[in-house]
């Protein structure tokens, strides 16, 4: 009988995007493009699209809880990554969880949708920061999410710095904010800090592009990285490289942008 490669595993706790976009779809689409096989709990059901969400519903935590529990008992993550978890009840159920499974864990604290949509509950906040961000190696805010958590406007790199630094001080992992959205810059920006390392990761916009999903996307790259055994560091430089190029060669899918996968 032939010996079949062993793929690494990995995880995404998130919600799912119905225009396949973001979310659950773009880590799966993620996770396989870079030779990782993908596991989910889904925490949400979006009807969404790029340019609205139009409604939300939230799986019960105890789902959330039982899909964890299938996943592990079988496949055992090598790393794993949140997204979309909306409720207290759903953070509280997935810190629970992986307080007792630990595995390498990247928390994309989806707060708000591009089109200004809610998608973390005010009463989860709090719990987002007490109970989840204790466990993860790694916090990807945006700016404006960087900005709830921190307590501070961020208006330049060096108020990026300032806000990676204390993000690490606060919950004790490594933190990436992603400065995209940063104006009069040239170049997109991302400062990562973990205590003991910097980095300034740039690259050039992308003119005449509107994305949808690059966070997920991000989140999605370093997770399946990590999952090949890659440090946290280079995960995340290579995730960079990755997540410019799929903007780079993104397509039209009816009337919107998708990244190249």
């Amino acid at each position: 009988m032939q010996n079949r490669r062993q793929l690494p595993v990995a995880l995404t706790i998130a919600g799912s995007d119905s225009g396949g976009g973001a979310g659950i779809q773009a880590d799966l689409k993620t996770f396989d493009a870079l030779g990782v096989h993908g596991t989910t709990a889904i925490t949400c059901i979006t009807a969404q699209n790029p340019t609205a969400v139009r409604g939300v519903q939230a799986c019960q935590p105890l789902m959330v809880s039982r899909q964890l529990e299938a996943v592990f008992e079988t496949f055992q993550p090598a790393a794993a990554k949140t997204g979309m978890l909306y409720s207290a009840g759903i953070i509280k159920a997935v810190a629970d969880f992986l307080r007792y499974h630990r595995v390498p864990l990247v928390v994309d604290p989806v707060m708000v949708s591009t089109s200004g949509a809610q998608l973390l509950q005010s009463a989860a906040v709090k719990v987002l920061e007490e109970d989840l961000l204790p466990l993860a190696c790694l916090v990807t805010p945006n700016l404006r999410e960087a900005e709830l958590l921190f307590g501070r406007a961020i208006r330049s790199p060096e108020d990026m710095r300032f806000a990676a630094q204390g993000l690490h001080r606060r919950f004790g992992c490594a933190a990436l904010v992603k400065g995209g959205h940063l104006r009069g810059l040239r170049v997109a920006v991302d400062l990562f800090y973990d205590g003991k390392q910097e980095l300034m990761l740039s690259a050039p916009f992308i003119r005449g592009v509107r994305t949808h999903g690059t966070g997920c996307t991000y989140a999605a790259a370093i997770t399946a990285f990590l999952a090949h055994g890659l440090p946290l560091s280079t995960a995340v430089r290579r995730a960079k490289e990755y997540v410019t190029s799929a903007i780079a060669g993104s397509w039209r899918a009816g009337r919107q942008t998708v990244l190249d996968w």
